[in-house]
């Protein structure tokens, strides 16, 4: 896994609709019993606080109001007793709210959905995901199909396929995938669906990372010019500062590739001794590891959109707007990063 900044990749902020987005959370999937919050939308804010959006236009600006604060805003009777208080503090605390991490969060903390089919990306960014998948599917594809496979290009075909092969040679290789994993192979499609779904995850993980690419390099290079500045260079706290945070984003991100090397690695691994003991455990840890991944990947996007937003070229804003950007937006919430990223 590398961030390829050599892409044509924007350099402003990074913009998703709602369910494909890391820090957006559009309540319309959730049951809440009062209306206005029902077409609402749950942000990581620049602090990394999880705050209602009650609007947000690039003219107005964003409406926000702490989830703390809803009992009086909406003057509810019951106060922090409300149900819909009851859900929004058990959801708002969530680290990411990235689709794979909600599939997972929301299950384990019995927070209701109204159509679990509606947590899922959209065919947009399914389709943005398609050369990231490749890497993925070309080894469930070659085992099943051998070197012939050049008719199957996505893996929706390939699900259809698996549903109703007609190929003896592929058919013949099912039956050895189904002794393998110990399934019959009626099940095969249920478990090539869900490696589909495990990997997605993957794919659009790596996606959102190496989509930061050129904000991150705009914000690294804008540090090396601060500190070329008189200003900067004659304020020791400050300088340690903005090498602290570039020194966490450092780390953040190294911490991300990591993970994917190691995601890559296994991948590659599976299918050169499938088992279904091997499957179950690479499976297991990919899910135990996403939602630290989704985090991360999270709050490096609310950071360095902020980033992006206030500064959107190197001429934007002077060296007093950025080293007060770094000491009141940026360094909020990074600490906690990491210590997501360590496991904490």
């Amino acid at each position: 896994m590398h961030i390829d900044s050599r892409q044509s990749m924007p350099h402003g902020p990074i913009i998703d609709s709602d369910m494909d987005s890391l820090f957006v959370l559009p309540l319309s999937i959730i049951p809440l019993t009062t209306e206005s919050l029902r077409s609402s939308r749950l942000i990581k804010n620049h602090h990394m606080m999880s705050v209602i959006e009650v609007f947000g236009e690039r003219a107005t600006g964003s409406g926000q109001i702490s989830v703390d604060h809803l009992p009086n805003h909406f003057q509810w009777k019951e106060g922090y007793g409300h149900k819909d208080m009851g859900i929004l503090s058990k959801v708002a605390p969530l680290p990411s709210y990235d689709v794979y991490t909600l599939r997972r969060s929301l299950r384990e903390l019995g927070v209701p959905v109204n159509n679990h089919a509606d947590l899922k990306l959209t065919d947009d960014k399914n389709r943005q995901l398609t050369g990231y998948m490749t890497r993925f599917t070309l080894p469930l594809i070659r085992e099943v199909y051998g070197e012939t496979a050049r008719d199957v290009q996505r893996f929706e075909d390939l699900v259809q396929l698996f549903k109703d092969p007609d190929v003896k040679k592929a058919l013949a290789r099912l039956k050895q995938m189904a002794e393998k994993l110990q399934i019959g192979i009626e099940q095969i499609p249920r478990f090539i669906e869900d490696y589909g779904d495990i990997f997605l995850a993957l794919a659009y993980y790596n996606h959102c990372l190496d989509r930061l690419a050129p904000l991150i390099e705009n914000f690294v290079q804008a540090m090396a010019d601060l500190r070329k500045s008189m200003q900067v260079r004659n304020d020791r706290n400050l300088m340690a500062e903005i090498d602290r945070q570039e020194k966490m984003l450092t780390g953040l991100v190294n911490f991300l590739k990591r993970m994917f090397q190691e995601f890559g690695v296994m991948s590659r691994d599976l299918w050169s001794d499938l088992t279904a003991s091997k499957f179950n455990q690479v499976r297991a840890y990919i899910e135990s590891t996403q939602v630290k991944v989704g985090s991360v990947l999270c709050g490096l996007t609310v950071k360095m959109n902020a980033w992006a937003t206030h500064f959107p070229n190197p001429r934007a804003g002077g060296p007093g707007a950025k080293c007060e950007f770094i000491m009141t937006e940026m360094r909020p919430g990074m600490t906690e990063l990491i210590g997501l990223a360590r496991g904490a």
